[in-house]
């Protein structure tokens, strides 16, 4: 039995799916697209619902400020949560490339973070060592393709922690 179809055991139907069109090696060519139809749902739903909602699947809405621009960029992230904090995982499908998003966030003090009509600053981590290693398991638990997108790419994917921000 395939290792994505054992990983996937005990998922539901929409999450299986997602994974199992996820897990095509031709899919990352198609993200331009993917991310045109997110936007489409995204903004036709009131900003309530992703293709990572209708896949069953934990997100978030990430706003950091470009690190050259200064201009605020949004993207939609498939996340995990830890108690009260988020982890994600700048795996661009295994593309060899990073993610200008996490780029972003490496020079931010603070993100915002929206999810479920809620709206928050935190404060990104990027993860090293055991944390790295304790978070990388728990994303793929949820999402098994970060095997995959590993084996794609000769670069370490990155992974972050999102705390919310405490004021002192």
């Amino acid at each position: 039995m395939p290792i994505i179809a054992c990983q996937t055991r005990g998922m539901g139907v929409r999450r299986r799916v997602a994974i199992t069109i996820g897990s095509i090696s031709w899919m990352p060519r198609f993200l331009p697209q993917i991310v045109f139809c997110d936007n489409k749902i995204h903004s036709i739903s009131g900003q309530r619902l992703s293709l990572l909602d209708i896949a069953g699947l934990p997100n978030i809405t990430l706003k950091v400020a470009g690190r050259k621009s200064g201009v605020l960029r949004v993207t939609r992230l498939l996340a995990v949560p830890q108690e009260e904090d988020w982890l994600v995982a700048g795996s661009y499908f295994g593309s060899p490339k990073l993610p200008q998003w996490v780029l972003n966030m490496r020079a931010a003090d603070t993100v915002r973070i929206m999810r479920g009509g809620q709206e928050w600053a935190a404060v990104p981590t990027e993860l090293t060592g055991a944390d790295r290693d304790a978070a990388w398991q728990r994303l793929r638990e949820v999402w098994p393709n970060f095997d995959l997108y590993e084996h794609r790419t000769s670069r370490r994917i990155p992974v972050f922690r999102l705390s919310p921000f405490q004021e002192f």
